[in-house]
């Protein structure tokens, strides 16, 4: 797998955390850097180690699916596509406001939005992809959406959020389909 197409997986996993990192900006009454620098860490941190748990659980049964792994990957990263436009579209009164910056709220916003990150760590198993530079790159990439994220919600309010969390979905969707055509030929 080239790094271009790392990167893309990156950039629609961090979508998730992008939106909530929106959402998180809005409700800082007083944003300062600390506050950016903390969220963006912890989901940054989750979204790197989340595909090397899902790599290395995909390990153990890598040999069994072999001839199938592609139509995994492909129906895993698609699963994960739609289940991010289908929750972009969500009504906004099933999101519940809540402190940001709280340990416990950061934590489960932060396994919240890398679940797809450990299916996708699992599809990269599948694939027989080492998961060292997909994690960096996964980790990395969300830690700046995340930060940026923060700023953006502190400034733009919800103009953005659905749109980037859409965007996303249909990233790793297409994504899924490449991995499936360069295996059918």
């Amino acid at each position: 797998m080239n790094i271009l197409t790392i990167l893309f997986i990156a950039v629609g996993l961090s979508m998730d955390a992008f939106a909530v990192s929106v959402t998180s900006g809005l409700t800082i009454k007083k944003l300062h850097i600390n506050n950016a620098l903390k969220i963006a860490t912890f989901f940054g941190m989750f979204q790197a180690i989340m595909p090397v748990i899902g790599w290395s659980a995909g390990l153990g049964f890598r040999g069994f699916i072999s001839g199938v792994d592609h139509w995994i990957a492909f129906g895993l990263l698609s699963l994960i596509g739609f289940k991010m436009i289908f929750e972009s579209r969500a009504m906004d009164s099933d999101k519940k406001s809540t402190d940001p910056l709280n340990i416990y709220t950061l934590l489960i916003l932060s396994v919240a939005t890398s679940i797809d990150a450990l299916a996708v760590g699992l599809s990269l198993s599948l694939l027989n992809i080492s998961i060292i530079n997909p994690s960096i790159i996964i980790g990395v990439t969300t830690f700046m959406f995340s930060f940026a994220g923060v700023y953006i919600g502190k400034r733009a309010g919800h103009f953005f959020e659905k749109k980037i969390e859409t965007a996303g979905g249909i990233i790793l969707i297409v994504i899924g389909v490449k991995i499936l055509i360069e295996h059918l030929r």
